[in-house]
C-alpha cells in the first residue's frame, strides 16, 4: 500500500512539474527576439504577402511599405515587418525568421494586431488598410485587447496554482496532498478558461485569412495570415497535465499515512 501511495505521489508530482514547465515556456515567449522566446508565441501574424496583394489590387509600385532594418523602432511608421508574433508580455516583429525587435515588456500585454501593424505603416498605407479592413474582428482592438488582457490573469492564476500544487505536494502529508488537489483543480479551471478565450479570439481573427481585395479584374488575396502560436498549445498541454494530476493527488490525500 505504501509503495502504491509513493507511486501516486510521484505521478502527481511529475504531472504538475510538466504542467509548470509548459507554462513557464508559454510565459517567456516573445520577451526577446532570440533563442527559445523567438519560437514561442500565442499568435502569429504573417504580413509578407500584403505588399503583393496591394500591388495586384492597385496596379502601382508598392514602395516604403516594408523595412529591411530589423532594429527599426516599432509603431513609428518605420515600415512593416514580414512577421509579427504576440506573447503574453510583449510582441516581436521580424524582417525574416530570425532578425527582429520587440516591444517593451509589460504584464497583461494586450493583443491588438491591427493597431500594431498600421502604426508601422506610412500614413497612406494605413489609411488604405483602414478602408479595406472594416467590420472584422482583426480590426477590433478594444475587443481583442480586453479579452486577451482578462485571459492573461487567468493563465497567471493557473501557473501559480500549478507551482503551489507541485511544491506543497513535496511535503508528503495528507493535508499537503489535499491542498495540492485543490490547487490542481483551481489551476485546471483557470487554465481551461484562459486557453479557451485565447483560442476563440485567435479563431475569430483568422477570418482575415479569407479577405480578398477587389481588383480591377479579379479579387486577389489580401496577403495577411493569422495562425495559432506554440504558446497556446503549451497552455492546453499544461491544462491536460494539471487536470491529470488531480486524481493521484486525491488518492494520496486519502490513502497516504507517511
Amino acid at each position: 500500500m505504501r509503495l502504491r501511495g509513493e507511486a501516486c505521489i510521484g505521478a502527481a508530482s511529475v504531472l504538475s512539474l510538466a504542467a509548470l514547465l509548459c507554462l513557464i515556456f508559454m510565459h517567456v515567449g516573445q520577451i526577446n527576439p532570440y533563442s527559445v522566446p523567438r519560437d514561442v508565441s500565442m499568435v502569429k501574424v504573417n504580413m509578407s504577402g500584403y505588399g503583393q496583394g496591394l500591388y495586384e489590387a492597385l496596379d502601382v509600385p508598392i514602395e516604403g511599405l516594408y523595412t529591411n532594418d530589423s532594429g527599426a523602432p516599432l509603431q513609428q511608421q518605420a515600415g512593416l515587418r514580414q512577421f509579427y508574433r504576440f506573447g503574453l508580455y510583449s510582441y516581436c516583429a521580424y524582417i525574416d525568421d530570425t532578425h527582429g525587435t520587440c516591444s517593451n515588456i509589460s504584464a497583461a500585454n494586450r493583443f491588438e494586431p491591427f493597431t500594431v501593424i498600421t502604426a508601422d505603416m506610412l500614413s497612406n498605407y494605413s489609411s488604405y488598410t483602414d478602408s479595406i479592413l472594416e467590420s472584422i474582428t482583426f480590426t477590433d482592438s478594444s475587443y481583442l485587447g480586453e479579452f486577451s488582457n482578462g485571459a492573461y490573469y487567468l493563465l497567471i492564476i493557473g501557473t501559480v496554482c500549478a507551482a503551489l500544487a507541485l511544491f506543497i505536494g513535496i511535503c508528503k502529508h495528507p493535508i499537503a496532498f489535499l491542498l495540492s488537489t485543490l490547487f490542481s483543480i483551481i489551476g485546471s479551471v483557470t487554465l481551461l478558461i484562459g486557453a479557451t478565450i485565447w483560442t476563440v479570439i485567435i479563431k475569430k481573427t483568422e477570418s482575415i485569412n479569407e479577405v480578398v481585395i477587389e481588383a480591377s479584374s479579379n479579387p486577389v488575396p489580401l496577403g495577411i495570415t493569422v495562425t495559432i502560436g506554440d504558446g497556446l498549445y503549451l497552455a492546453w498541454a499544461a491544462f491536460a497535465l494539471l487536470i491529470a494530476s488531480i486524481l493521484p493527488y486525491m488518492i494520496s490525500c486519502c490513502t497516504y499515512r507517511g
